[in-house]
C-alpha cells in the first residue's frame, strides 16, 4: 500500500457529500416548512462542514502528489484539475459558513438556509467540473501511470499494463 496515491481515495468524499448535501437540504427545508425545528438544519450544516473539510483534504492530497503525475501527464491538464478542485473548496468552505449561520432562528436562519441550499447545488455543478477534470487526468493522460511504472516513467515502446488482453500478451513475450 505504500506505492497506493491517497489523492484517489480522499476525493470521492467530497463528491460524494456535494450530491448528497442538497437533497439533505431541500428536504430539511421541506421539514421546517412542515412544522420540524429550524434545529433539524444541523445535519446540513454538519453535512457542508464534512463537505469542506473533506475537500480541503483532497486538494491536499492532490498537492503532495502534483510532482510525481507531473513526469506523465501534461501541465495545463494537471492546472486545469487543480483550479476546479481550489474553487471548489472555496465554495464548499462559504456553503458551510453560510449553513452554519442557517443555524439561527428567525429571517436570518431563514435566509441563510435558502441561499445554503442554493449554494449546495452550486457545488453539484462544481465538483462535477473537479471530477471530470480528474477523470481526464487519468482516462486520458493515464495520471496512474505515476504509480504503476518505474520512477513514474513509461517505458521506452510505451507499453503500460492496462489489463485484460494486454496482461496476457505480456505474459506470451
Amino acid at each position: 500500500m505504500g506505492n497506493l496515491p491517497l489523492h484517489p481515495i480522499v476525493v470521492h468524499f467530497p463528491i460524494v457529500l456535494s450530491i448528497l448535501l442538497p437533497i439533505f437540504a431541500v428536504g430539511t427545508l421541506w421539514a421546517i416548512r412542515r412544522g420540524k425545528t429550524p434545529r433539524l438544519w444541523a445535519l446540513p450544516f454538519a453535512m457542508a462542514a464534512v463537505l469542506a473539510g473533506s475537500a480541503f483534504v483532497a486538494t491536499r492530497t492532490g498537492a503532495n502528489e502534483e510532482e510525481r503525475v507531473e513526469r506523465v501527464v501534461p501541465e495545463r491538464a494537471i492546472h486545469s484539475h487543480e483550479e476546479a478542485a481550489e474553487r471548489f473548496q472555496v465554495i464548499a468552505a462559504v456553503v458551510a459558513a453560510i449553513a452554519l449561520v442557517g443555524l439561527a432562528g428567525g429571517m436570518v436562519g431563514t435566509a441563510a438556509r435558502l441561499v445554503a441550499t442554493v449554494g449546495a447545488l452550486v457545488l453539484v455543478f462544481a465538483g462535477y467540473q473537479v471530477g471530470h477534470a480528474g477523470g481526464k487526468l487519468v482516462y486520458q493522460h493515464n495520471a496512474g501511470a505515476a504509480y504503476t511504472t518505474s520512477g513514474g516513467q513509461a517505458n521506452a515502446a510505451g507499453d503500460l499494463n492496462q489489463g485484460g488482453a494486454d496482461e496476457a500478451d505480456s505474459d506470451a513475450r
